[in-house]
């Protein structure tokens, strides 16, 4: 006789091909996770719609600003034209760090608002797979879901562009030579998975903790507390580190990463590529440990508190 988890995961017959090979005899809490993101997924549909909506509207602003081409379409011009497909890359992740803000916060605390966590308590699935489910959207799937909209969205406007140029009687080919497809999607998968993943991870895992244990405002609670210690250790000590470490933080200047504020996606940019140092640096890994750390306590948080 089976048990209920394990009979809930044989009662799904035909699902995708990701839990192919993995039977509850052997991985049932792969499967139980598996399940909580895809939950997830159905449930928080902004994970996606968001940023198509926002490659959506920077496509058909690029539509309109293909009838103003150079007369003649030289180096520096081709150059230039490259500016949208970088502004499109930057736009597209700053909403996703957005989108990931606000899913954190309300990850918890909606289902609690709701009291739909009566619900989902009474199935078969813990709740460290839950919270753990939870932290994995803003830190894995959101990056591998801007990379591909990202992509899709470059490669668009590079087509748009492309039959601008021959509809006015233009070679194509300074565009294309002076275009970086294969490195911008190299160092846009790397920023994505580096920055929005593991250097945000310590930002998401927080504000999870802060959805799991606020009765309301949890933006409020999320942010008073942080500029409440900044202010504190200014007026007593008359220095900066927690402020400037948030803002290192924040500003995603991964310690050995390659990246600095406002730095372009270019070619140039894949020599300052150093996985190996990011790796090992300090910093990454603090900031893992804390993110642990706080998942911890948004388990315990989960698992003791009702709704609203």
């Amino acid at each position: 006789m089976s048990t209920p988890s394990n009979a809930m995961y044989e009662s799904s017959p035909g699902s995708s091909s990701g839990l192919r090979g993995i039977t509850p005899a052997t991985n049932p809490a792969i499967a139980s996770l598996y399940w909580s993101v895809r939950r997830e997924l159905w449930e928080s549909r902004s994970i996606y719609i968001a940023p198509l909506a926002v490659a959506g509207l920077i496509l058909l602003g690029f539509l309109i600003s293909t009838v103003s081409l150079p007369r003649e379409l030289s180096v520096p011009a081709a150059a230039l034209l490259l500016q949208p497909y970088e502004f499109a890359a930057l736009l597209l992740m700053l909403t996703t760090f957005l989108v990931g803000v606000f899913y954190c916060l309300d990850a918890l605390y909606g289902e609690r608002r709701d009291r739909s966590i009566l619900f989902w308590k009474s199935m078969p699935v813990s709740d460290a797979t839950t919270v753990l489910s939870k932290a994995i959207i803003p830190i894995l799937v959101l990056p591998l879901v801007t990379f591909a909209i990202t992509v899709v969205t470059q490669l668009i406007m590079l087509l748009v562009n492309s039959s601008a140029l021959a509809g006015h009687g233009r070679s194509i080919a300074p565009l294309w030579n002076h275009f970086p497809l294969f490195p911008m999607s190299v160092m846009l998968l790397y920023h994505l998975v580096v920055i929005h993943g593991l250097w945000y991870a310590p930002i998401y895992c927080w504000l999870l903790l802060v959805s799991g244990w606020a009765r309301r405002a949890p933006f409020l609670w999320a942010v008073l507390p942080l500029l409440a210690i900044a202010v504190v250790e200014k007026i007593a000590f008359n220095t900066t580190h927690f402020g400037s470490m948030l803002a290192q933080r924040m500003m995603g200047n991964g310690e050995g990463a390659g990246f600095t504020a406002g730095s372009s996606m270019s070619m140039d940019m894949l020599d300052q590529i150093n996985p190996g140092h990011f790796l090992m640096s300090p910093g990454l890994w603090i900031g893992l440990a804390i993110s642990a750390i706080f998942l911890a306590a948004a388990v315990h948080l989960r698992r003791d508190r009702g709704p609203i």
